[in-house]
């Protein structure tokens, strides 16, 4: 739905918060610890087929490693191991050089150096994989594809924590060469004027068949989109959490697009950058430009982690959510939870856990890993170490 259209939702939406229920019709998730000591911390984790069986695969960075768990038996092998500049910090999964085999772009050595390359598989997976040059952008934090620029090819979308060399952190889209081995990767500033960008998030928001980047930093939520012409516009949604005794908090952290149903959308956030506060943002109300917050939780403790995904297939997008360290109300946490919607209406928020104190969440990922159907969950820990599955055993009938 076009951008100019949601303001006739809002009068759907009021003020929300979340509720801690019993499971009352609602999916039962199954914990399997993978590895109880993946890294000293487990910065990232994603799914992606590296076998070619069809199976997602769960992949896992640490400070020195990039590995992945096959799917089903969860065996690890190792992609990296002290092969780039500590610590390795984001991942995002591409079939860059075209073979139809699963690749790597990888962000490393974030805090000094910033690196951005990508990993290609040696003759076996049982060989290290060997690690390509892309470019390099101090304090690097996350990565993602998306043919944002409209050249039919993806392209890899970098955005660093905090500002380097520009007056803010600079959004850059990395293009694949020709020959990714060898030619240069051409680089474009998408924007530099915002800071403390802890995410950005890749997708079709406004369902006009072009991607957008939508940005979570420390002014607030901001919109990157082309228009017919392939004119760039960027367009602020909310200014996050407003704090005005420290600058730290301000803004949002993590941040992902969602569903209450087709037409739709709203935007999820972790508030402020590792901050207390699961929100959700709404469609804009009748002559507002800003989309409405509504703070759905403020327990949490250093939130780290965001995904959207409908884990009980009621055509409604939940959010789960992780936190590192314990929170400030019941459950304490850490851990994983989910907020489900059950009305699908916006207004009332049921949180349900999934698990509390089992993992000390720095990054979790949702898919179907076993083939049924339901969305299940993978956490890593930051605190703990560990990578666990929540496999979803959805609904009786």
């Amino acid at each position: 739905m076009p951008i100019r259209l949601l303001p006739l939702l809002c009068a759907l939406f009021c003020s929300l918060t979340a509720v801690t229920l019993p499971a009352a019709e609602f999916p039962k998730f199954i914990a399997q610890e993978i590895d109880p000591h993946a890294g000293n911390v487990c910065y990232a984790v994603t799914l992606a087929d590296v076998d070619g069986d069809q199976k997602n695969d769960i992949v896992v960075v640490t400070e020195n490693r990039v590995v992945w768990y096959r799917n089903p038996d969860w065996k690890l092998h190792v992609i990296i191991a002290d092969q780039t500049d500590r610590d390795n910090v984001c991942i995002a999964a591409h079939d860059i050089d075209g073979d139809g085999k699963i690749d790597f772009a990888l962000g490393a050595g974030w805090t000094k150096i910033g690196t951005v390359q990508w990993l290609s598989r040696g003759d076996t997976l049982d060989e290290k994989w060997n690690v390509h040059f892309i470019g390099k952008e101090r304090w690097l934090h996350r990565m993602r594809w998306g043919d944002f620029l409209g050249t039919g090819k993806p392209q890899l979308v970098i955005s660093p924590l905090n500002k380097t060399v520009a007056d803010g952190v600079r959004l850059t889209a990395f293009e694949v060469p020709a020959n990714p081995k060898t030619d240069r990767w051409n680089p474009t500033v998408l924007d530099e004027t915002l800071n403390a960008m802890h995410n950005h998030w890749m997708g079709d928001f406004d369902v006009d068949g072009r991607t957008d980047i939508v940005t979570a930093s420390r002014e607030g939520v901001f919109l990157f989109q082309h228009d017919a012409q392939r004119k760039l516009i960027k367009k602020q949604l909310a200014t996050g959490a407003r704090d005005d005794k420290t600058p730290t908090g301000n803004g949002a952290g993590e941040i992902k697009v969602g569903r209450l149903s087709k037409t739709v959308p709203f935007i999820a956030t972790v508030e402020p950058m590792h901050g207390n506060s699961i929100a959700i943002y709404t469609p804009p109300a009748p002559g507002s430009k800003m989309w409405t917050r509504h703070v759905l939780d403020e327990s949490l403790k250093r939130g780290h982690a965001l995904a959207i995904a409908d884990v009980d297939q009621d055509g409604v997008d939940e959010l789960v959510v992780g936190h590192s360290d314990p929170g400030t109300g019941q459950p304490v946490g850490p851990g994983v939870f989910l907020y489900d919607c059950p009305a699908g209406d916006g207004q009332k928020w049921v949180k349900h856990t999934v698990d509390n104190g089992g993992v000390a969440t720095e990054d979790l990922v949702a898919g179907d890993l076993d083939g049924d159907g339901w969305i299940d969950i993978v956490a890593v820990g930051r605190g703990t170490h560990n990578v666990k599955l929540y496999r979803n055993a959805g609904l009786k009938k």
